[in-house]
């Protein structure tokens, strides 16, 4: 059956965003989750028109924005926010904005809290709707060590504050994530992990569904990223955008290959966060909104995730911690 059906209304729309302080409370399993299902990345943002990306991004029509401490460019992403706001006259709450703490302010209540209020100050914002421990790593008192459950339960702690509406984790895996809900009073409403047809994880995505966790999908675009770099031998994929199974879907549907993957991850319900520091493909990436595949794609795109599986954000070595046990290419 054709998946015809436009995503746009399920995307941009939201669930009520009132500003009270009421807690985060447990999700059952399909409930809806009020974020945006696409949103626009800041990391890696071409310094010199951080500002203006973000400002353009949301006069597209983007209505989430996902920022972290450590891309260091929160205070040029906050002046984009108040730029983009008064240009399309809108209020801060008709905006979602996901922020994380990074692992040199673990631990202590008062370290936690004040990573956060450097943050928000940073963005010149009053609140965070999400705020998610960047990794299960800590570095505040020394070398990295794997550490987080002081650390949520201090983030637990900053739902009274009204400064955060929901709390979340990121890179977690199994062992780790279901060790922190056995042990807290609060359960993470996202979860943010690397996902894309190159490493689709389709067991992982689903246990979240089933416990009423949201996935948001960071590197959609997988390899595009120049982070990652280009491809150095034959055993890796090719860039995903250049790849024929997404060019050929691209061309029959008349799409790009970002909208074909963009598309792809909005389709298994995790939100995603394509990044662009170019007005062009800020547009272009805007517009998957609009590409609807057919069943035959999804099934193309699923076995290309058997032919091609790779991990391209694992930074185990550097901090000298293990990371992703029990998932794919960990």
């Amino acid at each position: 059956m054709a998946y015809t059906a436009s995503l746009a209304s399920l995307i941009v729309a939201f669930a009520s965003l009132a500003h009270t302080q009421n807690l985060q409370v447990p999700f059952v399993p399909d409930t809806q989750f009020p974020i945006p299902l696409l949103g626009y990345g800041t990391w890696n943002l071409d310094k010199s028109n951080v500002s203006d990306a973000v400002s353009f991004a949301l006069q597209t029509g983007y209505r989430h924005l996902d920022c972290a401490a450590i891309y260091n460019n929160q205070k040029d992403v906050g002046k984009g926010i108040a730029e983009g706001l008064d240009k399309i006259g809108l209020d801060r709450g008709d905006i979602w904005v996901t922020s994380k703490l990074w692992n040199d302010h673990h631990g202590t209540t008062d370290n936690v809290e004040e990573g956060l209020d450097i943050t928000l100050a940073d963005l010149g914002l009053e609140y965070l709707d999400l705020y998610l421990m960047h990794w299960p790593v800590s570095s505040a008192d020394g070398p990295s060590k794997l550490e987080y459950l002081d650390t949520w339960h201090a983030m637990e702690k900053l739902l009274d504050t009204g400064k955060v509406r929901y709390i979340g984790v990121s890179n977690f895996d199994p062992p780790q994530l279901k060790d922190l809900i056995e042990h807290s009073r609060t359960k993470p409403a996202v979860h943010q992990f690397e996902l894309h047809p190159y490493l689709q994880q389709t067991k992982w995505v689903q246990w979240h569904k089933d416990h009423g966790i949201h996935v948001t999908a960071y590197s959609p675009l997988a390899n595009v990223n120049p982070t990652y770099g280009a491809p150095s031998d034959e055993d890796d994929p090719p860039l995903l955008l250049a790849n024929e199974v997404l060019t050929n879907i691209a061309l029959i549907r008349g799409c790009t290959p970002a909208q074909v993957a963009l598309a792809w991850g909005i389709h298994r319900g995790t939100s995603v966060i394509p990044k662009s520091s170019h007005a062009l493909y800020i547009e272009e990436n805007f517009r998957s909104t609009s590409c609807a595949l057919q069943d035959s794609d999804y099934e193309e795109i699923t076995d290309l995730g058997k032919k091609y599986l790779k991990r391209f954000n694992n930074p185990s070595d550097g901090y000298g911690v293990p990371l992703f046990k029990g998932l794919d290419d960990a």
